[in-house]
Parts: structure tokens; C-alpha cells; sequence
């Protein structure tokens, strides 16, 4: 047993560096673990561009002034609030330099266990190491929550895959490949794997390819700022709300906020990406998959075309751009006593205003909070909101525990 810490964080994506960064002051000892950017270093593909603006990119510092644009004024690369598409190895990059600037310590080890012992917590790191921590923050992103249809999630690996699951999609070049899925996901990596040489197609429920418009201009007259404002997620006044007001999401009726953090802001395209897909490769829209089956000579999907009529088509591979879903189960480094413990809705954790879970000093921020804080979990712009709120909540333990230590002094 190496000790006890205040806080242990437990992730090293923009929600975690961004909690992490909050606590730098707060006079409590932290320990953090993960792998810095991970899911964006290993899970994306490489030519990829993220689809929020560039002001809606930041990770969240006290100040405020560890931002995208600082870093890309600092290392000359280029940028704009709204309207150019941040790279992502512009954004992996900047989460580096936000470790650095923000003087954060980030013990390169994944957590395997969290289990609950006495007043607080025991993690056991991959390697070996244990230690107790008075409160944990679990600041993982999507990777654990990867969603393969139940259709496809019989094939072998070589058949089917995650979207998740590439960084280059070069190696597909030559191959005929077929992308389920109607968003961002699915249209840029169909965009990028016939950029690379493949035999891309897309197939898709939905009855057509929904694309978002081009970012409203900042300085409009006020009349069109206040018939449809802009904000992180998009523009308009629901999309202000997600964006927003997370601490209201929170009061809604139980039903609507499962309902919209599923629905809201459903699948679509960034406008920049439009030319790289219409015209360009084969989109079969209006149809579901039935089926899929794997031999020798590839995978074969049966599909239902919305009129009911039943088609098939064949690939060398299947790409499955199918989302993530949030769900408690899947954090199984988390004990399964202590995930007995925690209250859930739509199988993921419920949360009080101060992303607390009904487990005693164990928090979680990000996307798996979206059925309590609202569709703004599910992007780097909710970090803000999050690591401010779980910042404050924790200093304010700090302070308890300095004025208990007076106060026994005297």
C-alpha cells in the first residue's frame, strides 16, 4: 500500500486534464492516471478533423487562459474561433502542451481496480501498485463504450470493426469496404477511406444524409443573434440550452433528459465535409441492416430498404460508425460491489449538482453523465462546466479539513 491522497483521477483526456488542472491550487494532494489523449491519439483516425468550432475546443484551466488559440498562437499553427476545422493532431498536440503549461502530473498507468474501503477508496494500478484515495473522479472518455449492432457483433474481427478500432485507413486501400452509419463518424471516415484508395460505400437508416449549415458569423445584427444564437454545440436556442445550461438540464423530468441526451443533436455532417461525400462514393440511404455473414469471399450484409423491399450487398469489410453508448456495466475496473452502489439512470450513473455519485466521493464527469447533465457531456466543451463544478466541490473538502485542523489545534 503506497499512502493515501486526497483525490485520484482517474483518465487523462480533456475532461481529466481539464479536473486536473481546477485541482492544481485547491491545496488537496492528487494523483492522476491514464494515458494523456489516448482515445484521440489511438482511436481516431489520422486525417481526421473535429467537428466542434475552434473556440468550442478548449480544455477548461481556472484562468481560462490555457486555450486552443493561445497554443496555436504559441506554436504559429493556424486557427480561427469559428468557421476552420481544428486537425486532429493539432488538438492531440494542444492537449500535450495544456498538460505542460498547466503543471500537470499524469502517472502514465491504467487503474484496474476501485474498490471502496473505509472513508474513501483502493485503486490497484496495472502495475501492482496499490494506494487509498479519500475521493475519486472517474474522468474516462467514450472508449469503454464502443456500440456494435447486435447484427454485426457476431463477426470475426477481420470482418467487422469498430470505427474506433483505426488510425490508418490506408490499410484498407483496394478493399471493398462498407460503412454503417449516418454521422459525422461514418461520413468522414467513408470520406477518408476512398481519399485512400478504397472501395467505400456508406449505408444508412436514415432516409438522407443530414448536413449541419455553416457557422453563423459572430458579429450579426443582434435581432439575428437573438432569433438564433450560437453557442458550443451549434446554433439556435435548444442547442443553447444543452450547451449552456447543464445545472437545468439537470431538472428536467427524468424521461426528457434520457430522451434528448440520446436524441439531440443527432447524426450529421459538418458542412466543410459535404464535398468530400456527395458524389464521391455510394450512399445507401433509407436502408437497415437485417443480417451479416462472414466466409470466404468477404461479408455479405442483407439489408430493408424502406419501401420493404430486401437487398444484399458484399464487402471485404465492414466498418461499424456506430456510436458509443454510455453504460455503468462496462467500467469493470470499477468493483462490481461499488458499481452495486451507485444509482443509475438509463444505465449509467446518476449524479447531484456536483457530479457526485449515490457511492460517497466517487464522481464521474463526462459522457457518462449525459442522462443527468444533458448532450454537452458528449463533447470537449462540456469539460468546462464539469471540472469547474467538481474543482469547487473538492477545494471546499479542503477547507473543511483546514478549519477541522484549526479548530483541534486550539
Amino acid at each position: 500500500m503506497n499512502g493515501t491522497t486526497d483525490v485520484a483521477i482517474v483518465g487523462a483526456g480533456p475532461y481529466g486534464l481539464s479536473v486536473a488542472a481546477h485541482l492544481r491550487r485547491s491545496g488537496l494532494s492528487v494523483r492522476q492516471f491514464g494515458l494523456p489523449m489516448h482515445l484521440w491519439r489511438a482511436s481516431m483516425p489520422q486525417g481526421m478533423f473535429l467537428k466542434s468550432q475552434g473556440f468550442a475546443s478548449n480544455l477548461s484551466d481556472p484562468a481560462a487562459k490555457l486555450t486552443l488559440g493561445a497554443f496555436s498562437r504559441v506554436t504559429e499553427r493556424p486557427y480561427a474561433d469559428y468557421g476552420l476545422p481544428v486537425p486532429l493532431d493539432t488538438f492531440v498536440a494542444y492537449g500535450q502542451w495544456f498538460q505542460s503549461a498547466a503543471g500537470l502530473e499524469v502517472e502514465e498507468v491504467l487503474v484496474t481496480g476501485v474498490s471502496p474501503t473505509g472513508a474513501g477508496y483502493e485503486l490497484t494500478l496495472e502495475d501492482g501498485e496499490t494506494l487509498r484515495a479519500r475521493q475519486v473522479v472517474v474522468a474516462v472518455g467514450v472508449e469503454h463504450f464502443a456500440y456494435l449492432p447486435e447484427q454485426l457483433a457476431g463477426l470475426p474481427s477481420w470482418a467487422c470493426s469498430h470505427s474506433s478500432a483505426h488510425t490508418d485507413l490506408a490499410a484498407f486501400a483496394g478493399q471493398r469496404v462498407t460503412v454503417i452509419g449516418a454521422g459525422q463518424s461514418a461520413l468522414e471516415s467513408a470520406a477518408l477511406l476512398h481519399e485512400r484508395g478504397a472501395q467505400v460505400q456508406i449505408v444508412m437508416r436514415k432516409q438522407h444524409v443530414v448536413w449541419n449549415g455553416t457557422p453563423l458569423a459572430p458579429d450579426r445584427p443582434l435581432l439575428q443573434r437573438l432569433r438564433e444564437p450560437e453557442a458550443g454545440l451549434g446554433s439556435g436556442w435548444g442547442t443553447w440550452f444543452y450547451s449552456t445550461q447543464p445545472s437545468a438540464f439537470r431538472h428536467l423530468p427524468e424521461a426528457s433528459r434520457v430522451r434528448r441526451a440520446r436524441t439531440a443533436l443527432g447524426p450529421a455532417g459538418a458542412t466543410w465535409l459535404r464535398g468530400r461525400v456527395e458524389g464521391e462514393f455510394p450512399v445507401l440511404s433509407g436502408h437497415a441492416l437485417d443480417w451479416a455473414v462472414s466466409g470466404p469471399e468477404g461479408v455479405r450484409l442483407g439489408l430493408v430498404c424502406s419501401s420493404g423491399a430486401r437487398t444484399e450487398v458484399a464487402a471485404d469489410h465492414v466498418i461499424a460508425a456506430t456510436g458509443y453508448r454510455p453504460d455503468l456495466s462496462r467500467l469493470t475496473f470499477l468493483d462490481e460491489d461499488l458499481r452495486g452502489r451507485v444509482q443509475t439512470v438509463a444505465r449509467t450513473p446518476i449524479v447531484d449538482r456536483d457530479y457526485q455519485t449515490s457511492a460517497p466521493g466517487l464522481y464521474v464527469v463526462g459522457p457518462g453523465v449525459a442522462p443527468t447533465f444533458g448532450p454537452v457531456m458528449r463533447f470537449v466543451y462540456g469539460a468546462d462546466h464539469a471540472a469547474r463544478t467538481v474543482g469547487r466541490r473538492l477545494a471546499r473538502t479542503a477547507t473543511r479539513r483546514a478549519a477541522v485542523a484549526v479548530g483541534a489545534g486550539r
